[in-house]
């Protein structure tokens, strides 16, 4: 295509958002374009997923600084344990998103392995059309296939619960067993704020996360392994 045809071109146009229309109509074409189209998701579905486990890198790398830091010695203060699980939970938002987006790549590419080639492999399955239109209209309209709540339960319950529990345990030991010389309200205290409100906060938020976190849900997130055991299929 040469330079003034590439600037005539408009990606809106209705003959040219169908260009690939032949290729439904043609088996040949279909199967040959699917394999390409394929390779792309998994790469896509893969970038999204190393990003998504940067996020994690992170804040297990906050919470180690945290925990090094915290019990250093000198005068530092029981509360930056506090800190590290505001930056725990500023990653986990961030997760989230990232999560989402890599969940509705993972299920288009599921939508190919479970259609297109689980088919191929067992002749007996051969509903084609209504999932070549679902995996078209996500194409043209992309969105999310679990909801932010549903996302965010699962994230903690898989990452950030445990890192939570773990600066919550720290900072327990740190305001009583760590510091025997003053009462753990003193030591548990913020300027401003008195121990017995910082550690009513500390356990409503540990109350209210591990509700969240557990509560039974319906699950909406697609293209993870089914059930806990094993399946036994090589021969």
């Amino acid at each position: 295509m040469s330079t003034d045809e590439q600037s005539d071109f408009d990606a809106t146009d209705r003959e040219a958002s169908e260009v690939g229309a032949t290729a439904a109509e043609d088996s040949e074409e279909f199967l040959s374009l699917m394999p390409h189209y394929y390779r792309g998701e998994v790469s896509q579905s893969g970038n999204l997923l190393s990003r998504l486990d940067l996020t994690i890198d992170w804040a297990i790398v906050l919470v180690t600084a945290v925990l090094a830091l915290a019990f250093q010695g000198g005068d530092v203060t029981a509360y930056l344990l506090l800190i590290g699980m505001v930056g725990v939970s500023l990653f986990a938002l961030f997760d989230v998103r990232r999560y989402r987006a890599f969940d509705a790549s993972r299920a288009r590419v599921r939508v190919l392995e479970e259609n297109l080639f689980a088919n191929s492999l067992d002749p007996e399955e051969v509903p084609m059309a209504e999932w070549r239109r679902e995996l078209a209209a996500d194409l043209r309209t992309p969105t999310f296939k679990v909801n932010y709540w549903e996302a965010l339960a699962r994230r903690l319950k898989k990452v950030y619960y445990p890192l939570y529990a773990l600066l919550g345990l720290a900072w327990a030991f740190r305001i009583s067993i760590y510091t025997p010389g003053q009462s753990w309200i003193e030591t548990a205290s913020v300027p401003g704020i008195a121990g017995e409100l910082v550690a009513a906060a500390v356990a409503a938020f540990f109350l209210v996360v591990t509700v969240f976190t557990y509560w039974p849900r319906e699950r909406h997130a697609r293209g993870e392994f089914h059930g806990e055991d094993s399946g036994d299929w090589k021969r």
